[in-house]
C-alpha cells in the first residue's frame, strides 16, 4: 500500500492507497474509513470509499484536512475481522431476461448451466457504490467470463437486471440506461427510500447471487419485462 494525497475540488481529497482493483484492497480500504471517520468527527462532510481509493470531503482547510489524514493513516492495518453484512440475492438465470446469457456461453465455450454456476458460485465483496442510487459494483468474476461492455449501451434497462462487464457484476436498483452483459434478473429491491441507508448493499458488504426458477422469481415480485 502506497499513500497518496490528490486535490479533487477545494474541499475534498482523494485518498489514494492502491493502483489497481482487487479484493485484497477491500479490508485496507475500511480500515481507512473507519480511522479518517474517527479522526476528523463533526469536520468531516463526506467519505467515500472505493476500489482503491477514499474520497474525504471536510471543512477544514486543505493542509489541515492532509496532515490529519497522514496522522490517521499512520501505521494503518487491515480491517479483516469486518467483512460487512452478507446477502445472498436470488437470480432468474435466462435470456428472455438475460440476452447476453447466451452470448457468454457461445463466447467461452461453456454451457448457459456452466456460466450460471461459474457466476454464482463465487461470493463477490462490494467495492463501490455509484452510477445509480443503490448500484453495487462487485467483483471479481471467473475470468472465463470477463466480457467487454456492449459497443452500443442499451437505452432502458430493467430494474434488478444482472449484469457483467470485464470482471466485475452488478444488478441495476432501477430502470435506467446501461452497457454490461446482461445474464439474469432478480425481484431484490437494491434502493429503497423507506430504508435506513437507503441502498441493500454498501461497500465492504458480500454477495453471493443464488439461482431460482421462473417460478420462484414470480412468487418474490419478480418482473419479465423483456429489455428495450
Amino acid at each position: 500500500m502506497t499513500l497518496r494525497i490528490e486535490v479533487v475540488a477545494i474541499d475534498s481529497l482523494m485518498v489514494r492507497l492502491f493502483d489497481r482493483i482487487d479484493e485484497a484492497n477491500m479490508p485496507w480500504v475500511l480500515a481507512a474509513s473507519q480511522r479518517l471517520s474517527a479522526a476528523f468527527g463533526k469536520h468531516l462532510l463526506d467519505l467515500v470509499p472505493s476500489y482503491t481509493t477514499l474520497m474525504l470531503q471536510s471543512d477544514l482547510p486543505p493542509r489541515q484536512a492532509r496532515a490529519l489524514i497522514g496522522q490517521a493513516l499512520t501505521g494503518l492495518q487491515a480491517d479483516t475481522g469486518n467483512t460487512g453484512q452478507r446477502h445472498e440475492i436470488p437470480v432468474w438465470y435466462d435470456a428472455s431476461v438475460g440476452p447476453e446469457l447466451p452470448v457468454l456461453a457461445a463466447r467461452t465455450g461453456l454451457s448457459e448451466a456452466e456460466v450460471i454456476r461459474l457466476h454464482s458460485q463465487r461470493e463477490y465483496p462490494v467495492f463501490a457504490l455509484g452510477f445509480a442510487p443503490g448500484f453495487g459494483f462487485m467483483g471479481l468474476v471467473d475470468e472465463r467470463l470477463a466480457s467487454p461492455r456492449l459497443s452500443t449501451p442499451r437505452k432502458r434497462v430493467a430494474a434488478g437486471s444482472v449484469g457483467i462487464a470485464e470482471r466485475q457484476t452488478a444488478a441495476y436498483p432501477a430502470v435506467s440506461p446501461g452497457g454490461w452483459n446482461l445474464i439474469g434478473r432478480t425481484a431484490v429491491r437494491l434502493f429503497d427510500r423507506e430504508r435506513e441507508g437507503y441502498s441493500l448493499l454498501q461497500p465492504g458488504d458480500r454477495v453471493r447471487f443464488v439461482a431460482v426458477s421462473r417460478a420462484e422469481f414470480m412468487a418474490l415480485g419478480g418482473d419479465v419485462e423483456r429489455q428495450a
